[in-house]
C-alpha cells in the first residue's frame, strides 16, 4: 500500500508524518472563532461595552441564551459548552474579582447556583456538577475581567472517548432549544 493509499483509507501505523492515524474526525469549527479570538471585541473584554456579559442582558432572548434573570446577576448558557446545560452566573455589574461583589450580589449569585443546579438536575437529570470561577486570566478565565461563576453538569460516563481521543464534545440539543427548556422551568 503506498503511503497516499493509507492517507485515504486511514490504515497504517500512523507513525509516518501527515499521514491518516485511522481515527475518524468530527469538525467543531465553530470553537475556532472562540480559540483564534476573532470575536473578540477592538479593545478586549476590560470595558463593559466590549463585554459580552454586560452585553447579554440586553438582547433578545434568543440572541442572548439568557435563561433567567434576578436583581443583581442573571444565568446564561455558555457559548462553548464543556456539557449541555453548562451554564453561568454572572452579575449585571461589571466586576472581574469576587471580592469585588457586595452582599446583595454574593447572596443572589449563591441563590442562583442552587436554582441552576435544581433546574438542570430536574430537566436532565444531571448526576453531578462542577461548580467554579477562574480568577484572572492566568487561572483560566476566558472573560476575566466579567465575574461569572460556572455550572457543569455531569453525568455517568459523560467523561467518554469523544473529548479524550476525538477531542471535541457532542452536544445533542441546540443552544436555543437548551436555553428555552432551562428558562421554562426556572424558578419564578
Amino acid at each position: 500500500m503506498t503511503g497516499a493509499e493509507r492517507h485515504f483509507d486511514g490504515a497504517g501505523s500512523g507513525d509516518d508524518n501527515g499521514l491518516a492515524d485511522g481515527l475518524e474526525r468530527l469538525w467543531t469549527p465553530h470553537r475556532m472563532t472562540y480559540i483564534s479570538g476573532e470575536d473578540r471585541p477592538e479593545g478586549g473584554y476590560e470595558k463593559p461595552t466590549g463585554c459580552p456579559f454586560c452585553l447579554a442582558p440586553g438582547l433578545p432572548p434568543d440572541e442572548s441564551l439568557v435563561v433567567a434573570r434576578g436583581e443583581h446577576v442573571f444565568a446564561v448558557l455558555n457559548l462553548y459548552p464543556y456539557n449541555p446545560g453548562h451554564l453561568l452566573v454572572c452579575p449585571y455589574r461589571h466586576v472581574a474579582d469576587y471580592t469585588e461583589l457586595d452582599a446583595p450580589e454574593t447572596a443572589e449569585l449563591a441563590a442562583f447556583t442552587k436554582d441552576a443546579m435544581r433546574v438542570v438536575r430536574h430537566v436532565s437529570n444531571a448526576h453531578g456538577f462542577n461548580l467554579g470561577m477562574n480568577q484572572g486570566g492566568v487561572a483560566g478565565a476566558g472573560i476575566a475581567a466579567h465575574l461569572h461563576q460556572h455550572v457543569v453538569p455531569r453525568w455517568g460516563g459523560d467523561a467518554n472517548f469523544m473529548p479524550v481521543i476525538g477531542r471535541t464534545k457532542v452536544l445533542p440539543q441546540l443552544l436555543a432549544d437548551t436555553r428555552d427548556l432551562l428558562a421554562k422551568a426556572w424558578p419564578a
